[in-house]
């Protein structure tokens, strides 16, 4: 890697770790592991990767007050569901603030900060790389049928997205939380 990328690199890392709180910050380190992996599996640039994964909870540490404001302010569209559960909301926050805070143009990792969360159709490999990585990654114990989600990432990443987002539904749907329509979406593109 080139001495100025992993300038970039030691620079976000830093600012991340004095952005989020310690237990947020160790989920982010692991899905920069593991969305490094995936790129190298896949054959997608690494440092790419590296940055959308280190990037990707930039705002998820702010309130919902917060995130709602800096909506607002900056003219992102709020959904409805959003506007009932503001958490969902640090995805769209977060490519915003790595735009502006932290200097990212690459419209692909941009892109795969704002749909981490839901996901969307017609996903690029990165942005299913770094949807992927935040279920996977090593600090991840709490989600549905890891062992096996893990191993079928390694090997097809469509197929990974389809168990994932039906893990994510079938969860919702027992009443642990409100389905976002684009995450029902993206499970029958892919399904």
């Amino acid at each position: 890697m080139p001495k100025k990328d992993e300038d970039i690199l030691k620079k976000l890392t830093k600012e991340m770790e004095d952005v989020q709180t310690g237990k947020r910050f160790q989920h982010t380190l692991g899905v920069e592991f593991t969305a490094a992996a995936l790129a190298m599996r896949y054959g997608m640039p690494v440092q790419q990767a590296q940055l959308a994964g280190l990037l990707h909870d930039c705002a998820k540490c702010l309130s919902d007050e917060k995130l709602l404001k800096i909506c607002s302010k900056n003219d992102l569209a709020v959904s409805e569901i959003e506007k009932r559960n503001p958490y969902l909301l640090h995805g769209k926050v977060g490519a915003f603030l790595a735009k502006t805070e932290y200097g990212i143009e690459d419209e692909d990792i941009l892109n795969a900060i704002e749909w981490h969360t839901t996901g969307r159709p017609g996903m690029s490999e990165l942005e299913k790389i770094i949807f992927i990585a935040d279920y996977i990654e090593p600090a991840r114990k709490q989600a549905p049928n890891l062992p096996e989600v893990r191993k079928l990432a390694f090997e097809n990443l469509d197929q990974a997205m389809v168990k994932i987002l039906k893990d994510i539904l079938e969860y919702l749907k027992g009443g642990k939380g409100e389905i976002d329509p684009m995450t029902l979406k993206t499970y029958q593109y892919y399904a």
